[in-house]
């Protein structure tokens, strides 16, 4: 997701781009890259492309070797695990938060637009606005758990799930049930039932988990 607000610096701007690139599978996962490569790909200098490969190691997309350029990760069953378990935690934390703040229906606008677009999307079986919707609401419920240094580390995570997900995302089942899951989810907050919000949410992320391990290990998707 792009920053808003003020005007990117090029480094910024250069993050931007490459994580695009290696969501839409334009730098494929297991490829190799100069960084004068990319620097002409993105038409700046190699500063900034040096500065946003270093920001995007970081986050586990890719590789820095010394002479060699970048590598662009594969998406790896053992690191998707250890990551939705995280993930797990810190939004359970923040859906017991959310039920426990007595929100208003006003509070809970954002969360309840998402749900209602993931549903318009599977209702014209579009895939990519439901991903879309389903990241809104995820990064919308840990906003509503208030706790600054949990959001940080989800948006770090997030981007991982959201890289697997643009892999496997025409090969799962239609998420039907996951509308449905965050529909209750929604009910649990807006009812102020932590304990439920918990319970549900915590089954919804380990589906999804298994879904999401089980497809990378059958097609082999971790080794491309």
């Amino acid at each position: 997701m792009q920053p808003s607000g003020k005007q990117l610096s090029t480094t910024q701007r250069a993050v931007h781009l490459l994580r695009e690139m290696i969501f839409r599978g334009d730098l494929a996962a297991g490829s190799d890259h100069l960084e004068s490569e990319l620097a002409v790909r993105l038409e700046m200098s190699r500063t900034p492309i040096r500065e946003a490969a270093l920001t995007l190691e970081s986050q586990g997309l890719l590789e820095l070797r010394p002479r060699k350029g970048v590598r662009i990760l594969p998406v790896s069953p053992d690191d998707m695990e250890e990551i939705y378990d995280v993930l797990t935690e810190l939004e359970c934390l923040a859906a017991r938060r959310a039920a426990e703040a007595n929100y208003s229906q006003p509070d809970l606008k954002a969360l309840a637009a998402a749900i209602e677009n993931m549903e318009l999307a599977l209702e014209s079986n579009d895939l990519e606005n439901w991903a879309k919707s389903d990241d809104l609401f995820h990064r919308e419920l840990v906003r509503l758990g208030q706790n600054s240094r949990a959001f940080s580390v989800f948006e770090m995570m997030n981007d991982q799930v959201r890289r697997a997900r643009s892999v496997t995302l025409f090969m799962r089942p239609l998420p039907v049930q996951s509308n449905e899951d965050h529909r209750q989810l929604y009910e649990a907050i807006a009812n102020g039932d932590a304990t439920r919000a918990v319970e549900i949410h915590r089954d919804h992320r380990q589906n999804a988990k298994h879904m999401m391990l089980d497809l990378l290990s059958k097609h082999r998707l971790n080794s491309v």
